[in-house]
C-alpha cells in the first residue's frame, strides 16, 4: 500500500501541475501579441510553404508545395491540384484538372485555415491554452491547447523565428491520429497587392465548367 505522506505529496504535484498547466503563459502571450500585431499591421502576408500530411492511423505522409497570400480576410490559397480565392465574401474553389470552378459563400464561423487562413494570426486569443515549450537562438515555440474537451485538436503549435516573428512552422495534431504541418520556406509583409489577386478571373484559366452554390 502507497505510503500515505507519499500519496499526498503526488496528489500536491499533480494538482500544481494542472494549476500551471490551466495558466496562460505571459511569455507565450507577449510573443503571440507581437507576431500576430506584425501581420495584421502588414499589407498582406505571404507564405511559400510544404504543407505535410501525416496520418498515423493510415500510415500515410503527404507533402504539398504551396503558397498564401492573405490582405485582412482576404486571401488566395494555391495547393497546386487545388486554388481557393476568397475576396471578403465569395469563395471560388478551383480544381484545375477538372476544370471546374466553385463558388460559394463561406460559413463565417470556419475558423480552419483552409477556410479562413488569417485566423493563424489571432486564434490564440481566444479558446486555447498558451504555453511556451521550447525556447533556442533562433525559434520560439508556442503550443495552444484548446480548452473546449470537444475540440477536434490535441494542439496547435507554432514555430516563430527570432528576432523577427515571421512564422516558421504551424502545426495541427488532431484526436483522430492525422496531424498537418505547414514547413514555411518564405514569409513575406512587404506585398501591397491589388485586390483583383483575390477573385477569380476565368479568363485566365480557359474554359472551365462552373458551379455556382451561392
Amino acid at each position: 500500500m502507497m505510503n500515505k505522506n507519499l500519496a499526498c505529496a503526488l496528489l500536491i504535484s499533480s494538482l500544481s501541475m494542472v494549476n500551471i498547466f490551466a495558466q496562460k503563459d505571459p511569455e507565450a502571450l507577449k510573443i503571440l501579441d507581437r507576431f500576430s500585431s506584425a501581420a495584421l499591421s502588414a499589407p498582406s502576408v505571404s507564405m511559400n510553404f510544404d504543407l505535410i500530411t501525416d496520418d498515423r492511423i493510415e500510415d500515410y505522409r503527404n507533402t504539398v508545395p504551396a503558397s498564401v497570400i492573405i490582405s485582412k480576410d482576404m486571401y488566395k490559397l494555391d495547393l497546386k491540384d487545388n486554388i481557393i480565392w476568397f475576396n471578403g465574401k465569395t469563395s471560388w474553389n478551383y480544381l484545375p484538372v477538372e476544370k471546374e470552378v466553385t463558388i460559394t459563400e463561406p460559413d463565417k464561423d470556419d475558423d480552419s485555415f483552409l477556410s479562413k487562413p488569417s485566423g493563424i494570426f489571432t486564434m490564440y486569443k481566444k479558446g486555447f491554452k498558451v504555453r511556451l515549450v521550447d525556447e533556442t537562438t533562433e525559434v520560439y515555440t508556442i503550443d495552444l491547447y484548446p480548452e473546449d474537451i470537444k475540440s477536434d485538436y490535441i494542439r496547435i503549435r507554432l514555430g516563430i523565428s527570432k528576432p523577427s516573428l515571421n512564422l516558421k512552422k504551424l502545426e495541427y495534431k488532431n484526436k483522430n491520429g492525422l496531424t498537418v504541418t505547414l514547413n514555411i520556406k518564405d514569409y513575406d509583409l512587404s506585398r501591397k497587392p491589388d485586390a483583383s489577386v483575390f477573385t477569380f478571373n476565368s479568363k485566365s484559366y480557359g474554359n472551365v465548367e462552373i458551379v455556382d452554390l451561392r
